[in-house]
């Protein structure tokens, strides 16, 4: 039997998750300065980032990028 893999990296991982390792990497502060944006600079939570996220594409885009360049470093 030949096995099924996704080869995309960010298969099966939430973008809640993804932003909570992103903000315990680099915390809100730092999250908002590589990545410049309201919800991250200003009254930054989990929740209101979450909904901003999923409603703008390209500012999810940045997140992935940025969580992809934070695995990749770490393995």
């Amino acid at each position: 039997m030949s096995e099924n893999t996704n080869k995309d990296p960010l298969h099966g991982v939430k973008l809640a998750d993804m932003l909570e390792q992103l903000v315990e990497e680099y915390d809100w502060d730092q999250l908002g300065a590589v990545i410049n944006i309201r919800c991250f600079n200003f009254d930054p939570s989990i929740k209101s980032s979450l909904k901003f996220l999923r409603r703008t594409p390209w500012a999810r885009e940045k997140v992935e990028q940025l969580y992809l360049r934070m695995v990749q470093s770490k393995g």
